[in-house]
């Protein structure tokens, strides 16, 4: 319950009000951790609107008991071991959360002190009494020990279950390794290793960086979804798969089968449920999202967990062969079926036949290819180019495409009955800023798989890196981050850190704020922000003209309509990202929020 004074104090709808984008705490000792005062100043209420914000993140109060009763059904639904995972991959995600937040709201922190924020004490969960705390900025490596006091989930499994034979916070565990993961740019894993739910007087847990523990098979599994997802660090068999290619871009159409499927985040793991779901079908999919998501390694992955998996994979890349030879491509050639023809030969469709036929851009094929692609899917059967017979092939069809096909439909650039032959199970697949969850996970996997490709030795990445590639919209999405990876990896001194001068040298745009770190205390100038401050500001003299220009005419200006004017220039000046326009206000995301709902502004993609 918010008393009265205290709504008063916060300004409109409850929220907060601060005089810079970090509050009281902008001055914040980098080797101080955060207090509760500190964090409980990032906590803000609407009510009238149901809104409760940590910063940029939507909160909400459960009651412990009501956590408990979910905890129980999916026990009792799921089984313990997969209840477990999930609550693992659950936590994984808040301690994800909570790091990017502690990282935007405190960027000049360094990595021990945000460690040892207590933010989780704060959200309710349990107290947490650091034992021993080991972080060495050289090489990256952590390792630290800590007691849990009053953990809900121990209280609720003992409520439930009374006590048993092993640790059951496991919400918490995961919450410990998304944490110290997205803080440290590499893998942390976690194990309770004594828990009141077994007897013991307190819980108990040891984190450490993933390569400091012997195996880690075990905590990979319950944090994967999937049994085909891969671990960050399974990076040896990628290795020996692609030794002596020409290439080895692990996302592109040279993908070697035997590459790992690596994330945690809730969108991945959506996918990968879906892929689990129709891979032991012989229905048609087609993959859809941006450029380098991922669509080819996908498809690769539901072969291979498919019943057709002894049988080829065939790939096609429809935006790479000419027209004039996709269909001797797709469905082969007799011998003399034109000036060159020599001998007959298969097309893509037979060489996958009892098999899986992957049609990349599949958006790109013309309307004479379309049509006979839409015979062949129909008829189960194909004939070659200058063929008098028809042969039968079975084939599962799985496609992949950036573009909408349903737009390309309406524009008459792909045909509707081809479409729905296509779009039997549609998985999209999210882009990379929307699976930010995943970034340490992935950075740690390149890393590895560079290293070891190119016999180097880089420990890991400098904290401005990390904040970078957080705050990084990647429009080239996952193949944007591993050439990144790569490119640290060959430009980092041995034995050292990669830094954002051995990354950012093509051209990339990074936001402000990322800036403003990198090239602070004297040794750059701050383009990017000083420019959007320059139009915030001459946004802010124009309105002071503006209000000199009516007191002259004797009319008057609304605080409202002051406020809205200037709401609506850092929104635009942004390009609709609220983070980005509550920094140029000088107030906190929550804030800008409530007024651009207020004004009914929509917020753009961030």
């Amino acid at each position: 319950m918010i008393k009265n004074k205290d709504r008063a104090a916060t300004g409109e709808g409850g929220i907060r009000s601060s005089a810079s984008p970090l509050g009281d705490y902008a001055s914040l000792r980098s080797d101080a951790p955060p207090s509760l005062s500190d964090i409980s100043a990032c906590l803000s209420f609407s009510p009238d609107d149901g809104y409760i914000w940590l910063n940029d993140q939507r909160m909400l109060l459960l009651h412990g008991n009501v956590f408990g009763a979910l905890r129980r059904e999916l026990i009792d639904s799921l089984g313990v071991e997969k209840a477990r995972g999930l609550f693992t991959r659950i936590g994984y995600i808040a301690g994800a959360r909570d790091a990017r937040m502690e990282q935007a709201r405190w960027p000049d922190a360094d990595l021990s002190a945000l460690y040892k924020a207590r933010l989780h004490s704060f959200e309710g969960m349990v107290k947490v009494e650091p034992v021993r705390f080991s972080f060495d900025q050289k090489s990256g490596q952590f390792d630290g020990e800590y007691l849990w006091h009053h953990s809900i989930e121990a209280d609720e499994h003992i409520a439930a279950y009374g006590l048993g034979t092993s640790a059951t916070c496991w919400m918490l565990t995961g919450y410990a390794m998304g944490h110290g993961s997205t803080l440290l740019g590499h893998l942390v894993i976690a194990r309770e290793v004594s828990c009141r739910s077994m007897g013991d007087s307190v819980c108990r847990l040891i984190a450490k960086s993933a390569e400091l523990w012997d195996d880690i098979t075990e905590d990979m599994r319950r944090l994967n979804a999937e049994d085909f997802v891969g671990s960050p660090t399974s990076h040896t068999a990628v290795i020996a798969a692609v030794a002596g290619r020409e290439r080895t871009d692990i996302f592109t159409q040279n993908a070697p089968y035997h590459s790992a499927m690596v994330g945690a985040s809730a969108a991945f793991n959506a996918a990968c449920h879906q892929l689990q779901r129709v891979a032991k079908t012989d229905a048609t999919v087609l993959f859809t999202g941006e450029s380098g998501v991922g669509k080819e390694m996908f498809a690769h992955m539901l072969h291979r967990i498919g019943k057709r998996a002894e049988n080829p994979f065939i790939a096609v890349n429809c935006a790479a062969i000419p027209e004039t030879l996709i269909e001797s491509e797709l469905f082969g050639v007799e011998r003399g079926a034109y000036t060159g023809a020599v001998a007959s030969r298969p097309g893509r469709f037979e060489r996958a036949d009892g098999g899986t036929l992957f049609l990349d851009e599949i958006g790109t094929l013309s309307p004479i290819a379309q049509g006979k692609l839409l015979r062949a899917l129909q008829e189960g059967e194909i004939e070659r180019v200058g063929g008098s017979r028809c042969i039968r092939v079975d084939v599962r069809v799985v496609a992949a495409t950036n573009v909408d096909l349903r737009q390309a439909v309406r524009d008459g650039n792909f045909r509707e009955d081809l479409f729905y032959r296509l779009n039997v199970y549609p998985i999209r697949l999210p882009p990379l800023r929307a699976r930010r969850d995943d970034i340490p996970l992935l950075m740690n996997y390149f890393l590895n798989f560079y290293c070891e490709k190119y016999n180097r030795r880089v420990v890991g990445f400098t904290p401005a890196v990390i904040r970078a590639f957080l705050s990084y919209e990647f429009p080239g999405n996952i193949r944007e981050l591993q050439n990144l990876v790569e490119r640290g990896v060959i430009s980092a001194e041995e034995e050292g850190t990669i830094d954002l001068p051995h990354l950012f040298t093509s051209g990339e745009t990074l936001p402000p704020d990322v800036l403003s770190v990198a090239m602070g205390a004297g040794k750059g100038v701050l383009k990017n922000v000083q420019a959007k401050t320059d139009e915030i500001s001459g946004a802010s003299s124009d309105l002071l003209k503006m209000l000199l220009r009516t007191q002259e005419d004797g009319k008057t200006v609304s605080l409202e309509g002051i406020e809205r004017a200037l709401v609506e220039n850092a929104v635009a000046i942004s390009n609709g990202n609220y983070s980005a326009a509550a920094r140029l206000l000088g107030i906190t995301r929550s804030q800008l929020a409530y007024r651009c709902e207020k004004y009914k502004l929509a917020e753009g993609e961030s």
